[in-house]
């Protein structure tokens, strides 16, 4: 297991050996030449040509420990016509996980819809509070960050977590997030941990039951993010930044208990 700890999975086994809680252009141009392009081969789909789900991709839950958490459903499907991965929850968590990449970070480009936002919840969801913190849809990123570019403190939890679950952990994870109840275009930090950070794309003003396609540059959301762990901070070349290790689309509705549905598709990198 590659991954596997968007947010809270590392925080769940953090747990166990730490009451600190754990979850996890220009110059960009330059670069985006062919060793460039070579190196960062094309995502599989989604969807194969079965209707299965694409080559590489797999479900994710909670460890062992909490496995009796229901997981959220990724349901490869159709809707007006486009094939997509149906994401549904409902009190539930769940990622659906591409690893092993180790690829430069370029501009990232999918198509997502909201058809129902978190509801029926025990609370209202709130990216900031430890409560509230569940998504309907977000789309991550994680990286091969270096140890020695967090703080001590984070640095020796994240040791013992790994040392302890025997996964390689993440250090550094970037979602973008389509959050049912806050502002679009915010930006922060997991409440559960630092490790992750976030950038709200699509907020509760956004349009339901429409495609909506994004693209970022996850070369230059990931510096400015993690500015202060980097050696130039938000300057820092793309070449010196850490390489791509995981993609993933998620969803999690397991802390205010609610239930949502959407969709993602077209997960690639462009030229």
């Amino acid at each position: 297991m590659q991954l596997h700890a968007v947010d809270r999975i590392a925080v769940t086994r953090a747990r166990s050996v730490s009451s600190w809680s754990l979850a996890a252009g220009c110059a960009l141009a330059l670069l985006a030449g062919p060793l460039w392009a070579a190196d960062r081969p094309a995502l599989p789909s989604l969807i194969s040509p079965d209707g299965t789900t694409g080559a590489g991709w797999r479900v994710v839950g909670f460890p062992k420990s909490h496995s009796d958490l229901p997981l959220t459903r990724f349901e490869p499907d159709e809707i007006d016509g486009v094939r997509a991965i149906h994401v549904l929850t409902d009190a539930s968590y769940g990622t659906l996980v591409l690893d092993g990449l180790s690829v430069p970070a370029g501009r990232l480009q999918w198509r997502w819809r909201l058809d129902q936002p978190l509801v029926g919840g025990r609370r209202a969801p709130d990216l900031l509070s430890k409560d509230g913190d569940d998504a309907a849809l977000k789309v991550c990123v994680m990286f091969e960050h270096g140890l020695d570019r967090i703080p001590f403190w984070e640095r020796t939890t994240l040791r013992l977590a790994r040392a302890i679950s025997g996964e390689p952990l993440p250090a550094a994870t970037l979602c973008y997030v389509w959050d049912s109840a806050g502002p679009a275009m915010r930006e922060g930090s997991n409440p559960y941990t630092r490790r992750v950070r976030f950038v709200v794309l699509q907020g509760r003003d956004a349009p339901l039951s429409r495609w909506i396609t994004e693209s970022r540059d996850v070369a230059t959301d990931f510096a400015r993010l993690f500015a202060d762990e980097l050696p130039q901070g938000a300057s820092t070349p793309p070449a010196q930044l850490p390489r791509v290790h995981t993609v993933l689309v998620g969803a999690d509705s397991d802390n205010t208990g609610s239930r949502s549905s959407g969709w993602v598709t077209g997960i690639g990198w462009l030229p």
